[in-house]
């Protein structure tokens, strides 16, 4: 089934070079850019991050640093990617949680401070595990009939990304209301919606999950000794709380947004 499209989707990959969002570095990016008027667009680049990659994972990817020394660096690709991506929803497996997240910081360690404002944020991953609750090769058995490793390599970007979607367009199938009698296994076709299935948990104020929105949607630290506790009423109660968010190994975004929470309530 064909996605309803009011705006371009990004359906991306990362391979990088380790789990930490704060540390890690981009060494591949592939994404597919879906328009509203069908067409479709490719792209899958190898970025050089500036240091070796991690033996574990040039072993997990086949990625090594002879592949990746000539390429461009993040920093040289961003301003064509961040021009390529404005205006647009973003799709991966797993992304709300690990490539967004490395994908914004990166941008922000570029100097480019991209405005993921209005983007819808789409998790394939999410409406999995919340329909079926297993891995991408698993889904895509499940949702496109055959093995995984019978038509991709594992654990490369461009592979990864072609076959997520491959699955988003088939849950849309499978879970399509005239297919599904039980309402809550019903998905409607809309980016809205298929944002709302991938969310968990409370909504998050940056990509990290550090700050959250509460049921009256108040700003919420998320970890710590004022977990649970609104943002305003700890920079009232400690004021160098602040301080000590900048200092300490947080990403980038999630201090952005510690900023922007200070600036809007520490002078009250």
């Amino acid at each position: 089934m064909k996605l309803n499209l009011t705006r371009p989707l990004v359906i991306f990959d990362l391979e990088t070079t380790g789990l930490d969002i704060a540390t890690a570095r981009i060494i591949q990016i592939s994404y597919i850019i879906a328009r509203p008027d069908g067409s479709e667009e490719r792209n899958n680049l190898f970025v050089n991050p500036e240091m070796p990659i991690p033996q574990e994972v040039q072993q997990l990817t086949g990625i090594n640093d002879d592949m990746v020394k000539d390429a461009k660096t993040f920093k040289e690709l961003a301003p064509t990617l961040a021009q390529e991506f404005k205006g647009c929803d973003f799709a991966g497996f797993n992304s709300n949680y690990y490539d967004l997240p490395l994908l914004c910081e990166e941008f922000l360690r570029a100097g480019i401070n991209f405005d993921f404002s209005k983007a819808h944020f789409i998790d394939s991953c999410s409406i999995f595990k919340k329909m079926e609750r297993r891995n991408l090769a698993a889904a895509y058995k499940f949702y496109c009939g055959r093995r995984m490793e019978d038509d991709f390599q594992a654990h490369l970007a461009d592979q990864d990304t072609e076959a997520t979607w491959r699955v988003l367009q088939a849950q849309l199938d499978m879970y399509a209301p005239g297919r599904q009698e039980e309402k809550e296994r019903q998905l409607e076709n809309s980016i809205e919606a298929l944002e709302a299935a991938s969310r968990t948990g409370q909504p998050s104020v940056d990509f990290a999950g550090r700050l959250v929105y509460d049921e009256e949607g108040n700003e919420v630290v998320n970890f710590g000794k004022y977990k649970g506790v609104k943002i305003s009423d700890v920079f009232q109660r400690d004021p160098g709380y602040y301080g000590w968010i900048q200092q300490a190994d947080f990403t980038r975004n999630t201090k952005q947004e510690f900023t922007r929470l200070w600036l809007k309530y520490a002078k009250r």
